[in-house]
């Protein structure tokens, strides 16, 4: 990998990042959001023991878990 190829991963990592994140801010503020894959609604689950919450789609394309310890 050269320079310029270390760049590019680098600034495609961060957009993925910040992407990531304003989705999860987006959810937990109750505003609507879609998968970015199959564009269906985005569901928040906390847990029982409040450790550990899930962002996910129906079809599983988008399933992100969230530590609240």
């Amino acid at each position: 990998m050269d320079l310029q190829q270390i760049k590019q991963l680098n600034k495609q990592t961060a957009k993925s990042y910040n992407d990531q994140k304003a989705l999860i801010k987006r959810v937990l503020l109750g505003k609507p959001a879609k998968c970015p894959d199959c564009q269906q609604s985005l569901q928040f689950l906390a847990s029982k023991d409040d450790s550990v919450a899930k962002i996910f789609c129906v079809k599983g394309c988008t399933d992100i878990e969230l530590d609240l310890s």
